[in-house]
């Protein structure tokens, strides 16, 4: 699997990153949510520089001009519910892409040990289609994986991408051993570790908590 990390580039991205782990900024929900929606956005047009891409004519008013579109269609994924910010950042720039939405969430055996449950999916054809799947934490990637698999179920993409805003090192390492090498994550930032609640260290806490409130 592909790694490209961004925030190592110093770009804007690496604000937007500073604002959603600082502790009084993220407070700020609406500011948390645009920021991941922005970071979203930013990593939608690192991809976007590494699809394949047809040339089509296009009419203006003085004749025509040749343009370059996506060659193949694109199908958004998001892992609910921290994932929908994020989810629109990537559709900000990929606005003619289809959509496709996975429930994942951890069934608790005790206070430390869980199962992730896929509970909901809906995505359409995927078939030749290229595939992103997005979610702003990766944890211990198992999410991750059982969403992959469950949207194969619609369909063998062309290509796939794994979109992240924060990911630990254990989660690549899991994704690297369980998901084909030709599979590419995008990731903003890697911290190096997870608690032994499975949150990611330093991180920034409960991404889905930060943009929608608390839960019970």
């Amino acid at each position: 699997m592909k790694v490209n990390q961004l925030e190592s580039q110093h770009s804007l991205m690496s604000r937007y990153v500073l604002e959603m782990r600082d502790k009084q900024i993220q407070q700020d929900s609406l500011r948390f949510r645009r920021n991941i929606e922005r970071t979203g956005e930013l990593i939608a047009y690192e991809i976007s520089k590494n699809l394949d891409y047809q040339c089509v004519n296009v009419e203006t008013p003085l004749g025509q001009s040749p343009a370059y579109t996506p060659e193949k269609q694109i199908v958004l994924g998001t892992i609910l519910r921290a994932g929908l910010p994020f989810h629109q950042g990537f559709l900000n720039m990929f606005d003619h892409a289809e959509n496709a939405f996975v429930s994942a969430y951890r069934k608790y055996k005790d206070k430390l040990k869980f199962d992730i449950n896929i509970e909901y999916i809906a995505a359409p054809n995927i078939e030749d289609k290229v595939l992103i799947i997005a979610d702003p934490m990766l944890a211990t990637g198992s999410s991750m994986e059982l969403a992959y698999h469950s949207l194969l179920t619609h369909g063998r993409p062309s290509e796939v991408h794994i979109a992240s805003v924060i990911a630990s090192r254990q989660a690549i390492d899991y994704l690297e051993e369980h998901l084909p090498q030709e599979v590419t994550l995008w990731v903003a930032a890697v911290d190096e570790k997870i608690n032994d609640h499975s949150y990611i260290v330093p991180g920034l806490g409960d991404a889905g908590d930060l943009s929608y409130g608390s839960k019970l």
